[in-house]
This record gives structure tokens, sequence and C-alpha cells, in this order.
């Protein structure tokens, strides 16, 4: 005779006791592995800041910012610690385009985790990236600790659905290398949420246009500030920084003797009206959400 399950028991298992169970708005994607050799020396000196999108892709209304822009000034990142092994590009395709960004390795479970733009994973409501590859410490073409490629891919909801700026975030679970895990070889930034607003941050990455060239980690830092345009939730930090640093990590409580903080948002976007200062989307509950399904990935 086959057991019988109370309905209730059921209910309760399917809804919990107050209602549906309700879903992480998180869309997740397995990545196709890359043959390590699709990057070449030449494909990665070739690709694009990912900020250029071809025109032509470009099609909705006329854009009220874009993503790169002008620059007149930046650091260049010389006091090594932790922040130098943990930042590093990403090199990807996109609809058959190869481009690069920037990333940062983050605290999680899985000891597999990075933290990038959204568009630096998925073009907002279009196609996934592929041959995503994560290089952390990269310096002038040299990979000190390797590469790591993508295996599975998270953005929050409302990025995939609408390309909504205030949730511009991808988290990335890297392959381990030599039967590594990323923490184990670079180590990883803690990560915040749900922090004050208005903090002092340092923003990094690697720009690849003028007069960058992508090839030195960069950075800037100063006190962060309310999107005056009203358009977005992000925050925006004074920083020239170009295009090729997008999904580059802010880092809030900086120690620049040890190189460590706390990741509490990435590079996103740029005013056209206003190049020199960087915005990136709010860590809150979602991009929280968003970090605890990636890190169990």
């Amino acid at each position: 005779m086959t057991p019988s399950i109370p309905l209730l028991a059921v209910s309760l298992a399917l809804f919990g006791p107050s209602g549906p169970a309700k879903l992480p708005d998180v869309i997740e994607h397995t990545a196709a592995v890359a043959p390590v050799r699709y990057w070449t020396a030449e494909r990665m000196a070739a690709a694009l800041p990912i900020d250029l999108l071809p025109v032509l892709s470009q099609v909705a209304p006329a854009a009220r910012h874009q993503r790169g822009g002008a620059a007149t000034s930046g650091a260049r990142w010389s006091a090594g610690g932790a922040v130098a092994r943990t930042t590093g590009r990403v090199f990807l395709t996109m609809d058959g385009v190869d481009f690069v960004c920037s990333a940062g390795s983050v605290r999680g479970a899985n000891k597999d985790l990075v933290v990038t733009a959204g568009h630096c994973v998925k073009d907002g409501t279009g196609s996934w990236a592929a041959n995503w590859m994560f290089v952390p410490g990269y310096d002038a073409g040299r990979e000190p600790y390797g590469s790591f490629p993508a295996r599975r891919m998270f953005v929050a909801g409302p990025w995939s659905r609408s390309a909504d700026d205030s949730y511009d975030v991808g988290m990335v679970a890297v392959a381990t290398r030599g039967g590594k895990h990323l923490a184990d070889v670079v180590g990883a930034q803690e990560i915040g949420f749900n922090a004050p607003r208005g903090r002092h941050a340092y923003g990094f990455g690697f720009p690849a246009d003028p007069p960058y060239n992508g090839e030195s980690l960069m950075y800037c830092a100063g006190g962060t500030k309310p999107d005056p345009n009203e358009q977005t939730y992000d925050q925006g930090l004074r920083c020239d920084l170009t295009a090729g640093a997008s999904g580059g990590p802010w880092l809030s409580g900086f120690d620049q003797a040890t190189g460590k903080g706390t990741v509490t948002s990435v590079s996103s976007f740029k005013y056209s009206n206003d190049r020199s200062t960087m915005y990136g989307p709010y860590f809150g509950s979602a991009i929280k959400t968003l970090h605890q399904t990636a890190e169990r990935a």
C-alpha cells in the first residue's frame, strides 16, 4: 500500500506557511567552455572595449547615456596587494565580436566567484557572452595566475528583461584551474550589501580607450553621490577611466597597505554630458540574492 501524504504537508512544501515561495529573480546560463586556444595573444590584443558596441545594435531610442567616454586622467595602481591579484581583465565574445571588460574575485561559498557588470555577461535583453575568460592579475599581456573560463553565469532579472542599469551586475562561477579554485589561487575580496550610501570608494579596472591601453590596472578614488538625473539608483564616483573598465570592482573600506576592501559596486556607465563621473549599481537586496544564487553554483 502506498503511503499517503497529507494535503496540508504538500501545500506547505510547495508554498510555505504564508503563501507561494518567492523564487529568486535571477537569470542563469550554463556557459559553453571555450577552448583555451581560442584566446590567442593576437585575439586578446584585438579585442574591443565592450562599451564600443556596433552602431546597428543600438537601435533603441537615442541613448540617454553612454558607457565609455573620453578620459583626461587616472592613476596606475602600483602598490600591489590583494587588489592587484583579485582584479583582472575579462575576455569574451558577444554576437561574434571579441570584447574586453574588467572584473574581480569575490568571496563565495564555491570559491569560484567573479563579479563584473551585467553587460559584460549578457547584452541586456539580448545574447549571453561566449568564450568568457577571467585573467586575474593581468599585467601588460602577462597572466601570472593563468586564466579561468566561465562555467555558469548569472544576472538579475531586471537586467535581463529590460537592461535596467540599476541592476547592471553579473556574477560568474568559473572553472577550477589545475584542480584549484580561483579564491585559493588569488584570494577573494569581501562583498557587501545594503551599505550606507555616499561612502568613499576606490574604483579599479583596465580602461582600454585613449589615453589608456588596457594593459595596466588603473584606479580612481573619492566619495560617491546619487545619480543627479534620478534615472537609476546608482551612485556616481568622480573617475576618468574609459571603456574597458566596465565591470571593475568598487571597494569600500579599502586598505591601501593590504589592497583589501569590500566590493560594493562595479563600474557601469557614464552620462554623455558628464564624462568625468562613473556610475555603479547600488548593491542592495536584489544583488545580495544574485550573489547567494551564484555562490551555490
